[in-house]
């Protein structure tokens, strides 16, 4: 008996040190401004020079992502590219010499192209085709050349090519007649892996054979297959596949023999997997309840190599350098963006490199994630990604907003978001919801909202909302809906077949008119659009009455809340007439309505501008209908 009272005294004492010590945080907290929460710098990348003494990476410090170089022996970052207008993202250093591969596209509309910066600080653009879309896939094994897509041929279909370093000209290696999806190409360039979609879980997977024209197909059910890498010697082709499990698993397809080897498996997705280029090492992402686990197997042994530590941070990404003595990390988490860092394997020593955070914020004001799960309507356990603010108690409770992540088939994570802090920091719990459709949760809770939008996964939402609402933190009167594209989808969903369930809705981008959507998806989206086509509805058939259902744009008479509409005019996802006719439609009730519109943003809000822009704006809008709910007049619309 005695013991279990000192047990009880213990947890009562530890519970009191606790609340303790959130209320001297809060207590001592700062409020920021949504310049200061968005000048913590996002980096991202990180190809090792030949000579390993610098890394190429792209920021947004300018104010849009531009490409610079850091010396890896640590050092002041060097711009290498200055641009004003369009986001610059470094691909790599070629594996010779300094000249650089990059890309950018015309302000958020996806046509990407390829550049090279010469040593003398010229560039050229590789793919200038007007129209056409490139991505780079990667470098040959010589090293002389690499391989990339291009759409130049067929809009619908993505070709192989391969361009010469030197001469910088490059051949069709493989003409995309039917719709693939390129993966990896061997080692020994005899064979690509190719894919193709069947629905939006499962897919066909391939070996092409380069020299005979011959296709294979590797999958032997239908299941969700994706290709990794070869093996360093080309024998064997590794891929993912849930093939008889509800998580995707590591196998090993040997050719000559024909034989299936399953390499590795996890309680969880294995999200992708490849060789350093010596083969010395294996590195594969697990994708653990919404973050990065990451193993760095030693391919001699068979054992995992222990990963640099760095206190109350997750490793989030490695790369290796070519000779694999050195490797480029990533470290951060929900609470704090993730800092750029290199590591010498020989030595074990690690060195930070960067220092992103804005020194003007306080790190202990910032809020650390939580995984919650709970019950929806029908028993289903939904998961969830928790943000509360320091401030939030049963004495002083905040209003809060249901987080719905795009997709549809997409995945809230534990990730940093310098847009979820500022809205937390300024007195609003998140809780980011992974309802039913979502990935990482096996593939049966994956196909769960397949032609089902807008129902079942939106009672998903709502049952968070519950959620919030039953937690003593939470004003249970005060909560709204927030997402992008399919996120904005079910705000627009919510407020039109739910219209009491929230209190405001935010719609980032998302979409109205699954009719038009559908048939409007960019032509580069060919090999995928009969896959969205089974989970969404075929426009052209008669799911477009269920479509049209599904549409709050034709039921905008059902709307009371307060809205807030955000779109990029170069969206080549979800037009701007979506936003357009949401807000003139919702307008005719009488119901406030503010529309912010950017004309040099695509799918999702790159410029630092812009995102100053828009996330003020729905601050103020949240602060107006949300934490005050007043009644007040219509706004004006702004651009």
């Amino acid at each position: 008996m005695r013991k279990i009272l000192a047990i009880a005294l213990i947890a009562s004492i530890w519970a009191c040190k606790e609340e303790k010590k959130e209320l001297s945080i809060a207590e001592t907290m700062k409020t920021y401004t949504i310049s200061q929460m968005m000048d913590n710098e996002s980096i991202r990348g990180g190809s090792f020079s030949p000579d390993k003494s610098k890394l190429l990476v792209s920021s947004n410090r300018s104010g849009i992502y531009n490409m610079y170089t850091i010396p890896t022996s640590g050092g002041d970052m060097m711009p290498i590219t200055q641009s004003d207008s369009s986001s610059v993202f470094a691909i790599s250093y070629f594996p010779k010499d300094e000249r650089m591969l990059f890309r950018m596209d015309n302000n958020g509309d996806e046509i990407y192209h390829i550049f090279v910066r010469d040593t003398d600080g010229s560039h050229k653009d590789l793919t200038p085709e007007e129209g056409a879309r490139s991505l780079f896939y990667q470098w040959s094994e010589d090293k002389t050349a690499f391989f990339y897509g291009s759409n130049k041929r067929e809009s619908r279909f993505m070709d192989l090519y391969k361009m010469d370093l030197e001469t910088l000209t490059s051949e069709l290696v493989f003409q995309n007649d039917d719709g693939y999806d390129v993966g990896v190409v061997s080692p020994d360039e005899k064979y690509v892996a190719l894919s193709k979609s069947i629905n939006t879980n499962d897919s066909d997977l391939f070996l092409f054979n380069l020299e005979s024209d011959e296709l294979m197909k590797i999958n032997k059910n239908q299941s969700g297959n994706a290709p990794q890498d070869f093996s360093p010697d080309g024998s064997a082709l590794y891929y993912t596949t849930d093939d008889g499990s509800e998580f995707s698993y590591l196998m090993k397809y040997t050719i000559a023999d024909e034989s299936y080897e399953k390499a590795m498996e996890r309680d969880w997705d294995i999200s992708g997997s490849y060789f350093t280029q010596n083969g010395t090492y294996q590195v594969t992402y697990i994708n653990e309840d919404a973050k990065n686990t990451i193993e760095v197997m030693d391919v001699a042994t068979g054992e995992n190599i222990d990963l640099p530590t760095v206190e109350n941070m997750e490793v989030t990404s490695v790369s290796f350098s070519d000779d694999e003595t050195m490797m480029r990390f990533y470290a951060g988490g929900s609470h704090t963006p993730s800092n750029l860092y290199v590591y010498n394997l020989e030595t074990k020593e690690q060195k930070k490199l960067t220092d992103v955070l804005n020194p003007e914020i306080q790190g202990q004001d910032l809020v650390k994630a939580k995984v919650v799960r709970y019950k929806s309507f029908d028993g289903l356990e939904i998961p969830a990604i928790y943000y509360s603010p320091h401030q939030a108690t049963a004495e002083n409770p905040v209003p809060a907003l249901v987080w719905v992540h795009g997709g549809p088939g997409g995945q809230s994570r534990q990730n940093f978001s310098s847009f979820i802090q500022y809205l937390v920091n300024h007195g609003y719990a998140v809780l980011a919801v992974n309802n039913r459709g979502s990935s990482g949760y096996g593939k049966t809770f994956y196909q769960m909202d397949d032609l089902n939008h807008g129902d079942k996964d939106l009672k998903d939402c709502v049952e968070g909302k519950n959620w919030l609402a039953q937690q003593p933190e939470i004003d249970g009167e005060k909560i709204g809906i927030i997402g992008g594209s399919y996120g904005g989808y079910m705000t627009m969903a919510a407020l039109t077949y739910t219209p009491e369930e929230f209190d405001v809705g935010v719609n980032l981008f998302g979409v109205t008119n699954w009719i038009r959507t559908l048939k409007s998806i960019p032509p580069w989206w060919e090999s995928f659009k009969d896959a969205l086509y089974k989970e969404l509805g075929n426009p052209y058939s008669a799911d477009s009455v269920r479509l049209k259902q599904i549409s709050p744009l034709f039921h905008t008479d059902n709307v009371t809340k307060p809205l807030i509409v955000l779109q990029g005019s170069q969206d080549p996802r979800v037009l701007q007439a979506e936003s357009d006719e949401i807000v003139a439609g919702v307008r005719k009730n009488g119901v406030p309505v503010e529309y912010v519109l950017f004309e040099d943003e695509g799918h999702g809000f790159v410029k630092k501008e812009n995102q100053i822009t828009a996330y003020s704006k729905i601050l103020e809008f949240l602060d107006e209908y949300l934490k005050e709910e007043q009644s007040t007049p219509i706004k004006e619309e702004s651009k």
